[in-house]
């Protein structure tokens, strides 16, 4: 949170590549740490938050840079396919990745840690790989002005703004994965292994859509399909929070996942395309910390919710409020309900 908007400065005045792979060398030596302290007998609280801390800085400064380098690698035509794919793999090592590190831990915490520096000395090396021209670089200093850039980007075009505040506030009113656990025990009375498959449900709906749609590319009434995944979120997240049957909650938590999915991507690419690449930096800084606060008090919100009002009224809140933010955001973003395509040109 507090390195974004610094990190989308940097973004937009150095080479994105460099800054990508720097961040991979000091998060692939934060994992080495991680494996080395106790084999050197240096195990302590404090030397592991420095090592947490490091690579969360890593992490944050690298952010916007990695995001913002996609949409100069291809063809605009071609960039939705492209986020969906990544998505894709992301959604499958979401599903793969624990199971993959329990099974490693079981051999020993060295595996698991040593797998997970190999996979970022892996990935270094791809991203070293990686051709990048970088256009004309214009070094603007690191004031309240051009730190604040791209939030002010972002006010200023409209489409872009109905897009973010779109993510931030449909994520904020559906956050039924927090209560998952008490659906599973409570109302569904499954053991653990449904908590497991409800829990992987959404991932396994994103999976197979992002396939889907990494084959397609969006040219006519983009801007309502959009309104409509993010809807049948909405309806998706109604029939989970209603269902007393394990099935149903399981079909309603796939649909919910592959909602997600076309809407995430349609919304991504939408603002890559509309934002000049000098900005992309800066104004994907913005949007992370949108989706990272949204989805973590959108959990709170749920939690704080189910609390006050019971598990199943909680997630119905959710369903109707996704429901309800999109009926608003349809009648006062006209434009971006209107628009036919992803690509925009970004002045």
């Amino acid at each position: 949170m507090l390195l974004a908007l610094p990190a989308g400065h940097l973004a937009d005045q150095y080479n994105r590549k460099t800054l990508i792979v720097t961040g991979q060398v000091i998060e692939f030596l934060s994992v080495v740490g991680l494996i080395a302290l106790p084999l050197l007998l240096w195990l302590s609280t404090p030397a592991l938050l420095a090592l947490v801390a490091l690579f969360s800085i890593a992490k944050a400064v690298e952010g916007p840079a990695n995001t913002s380098l996609l949409p100069a690698l291809l063809p605009a035509e071609l960039l939705s396919k492209a986020m969906a794919t990544n998505q894709v793999f992301r959604e499958a090592m979401v599903i793969a990745g624990p199971m993959v590190g329990g099974l490693l831990y079981v051999y020993s915490p060295e595996a698991a840690y040593g797998v997970a520096a190999l996979s970022y000395l892996l990935a270094l090396v791809m991203i070293a790989t990686v051709r990048y021209i970088p256009v004309a670089l214009t070094r603007l200093p690191m004031t309240m002005k051009n730190l604040f850039a791209g939030l002010h980007f972002i006010f200023e075009r409209k489409d872009v703004l109905g897009v973010i505040s779109l993510d931030l506030f449909a994520v904020l009113l559906g956050g039924v994965t927090a209560l998952l656990p008490i659906f599973a025990q409570d109302i569904l009375h499954t053991g653990p292994w449904g908590l497991g498959a409800l829990r992987a449900a959404p991932s396994v709906g994103a999976l197979l859509t992002g396939v889907w749609i990494s084959r397609r590319v969006f040219t006519r009434h983009t801007g309502l399909i959009m309104f409509g995944c993010v809807a049948g979120f909405g309806v998706a997240t109604l029939v989970f929070a209603l269902s007393h049957n394990i099935v149903l909650s399981l079909l309603a938590l796939v649909a919910l996942g592959g909602f997600d999915m076309v809407s995430m991507v349609i919304r991504g690419a939408m603002i890559q395309l509309d934002t000049p690449d000098a900005m992309r930096g800066r104004v994907n800084a913005v949007n992370s910390i949108f989706i990272n606060t949204s989805n973590q008090f959108g959990e709170f919100e749920t939690g704080v919710l189910a609390s006050v009002l019971g598990t199943v009224p909680a997630a119905v809140v959710g369903g109707v409020g996704t429901l309800v933010i999109v009926a608003i955001w349809m009648k006062f973003f006209p434009s971006l309900r209107q628009r036919q395509q992803l690509t925009q040109s970004a002045e």
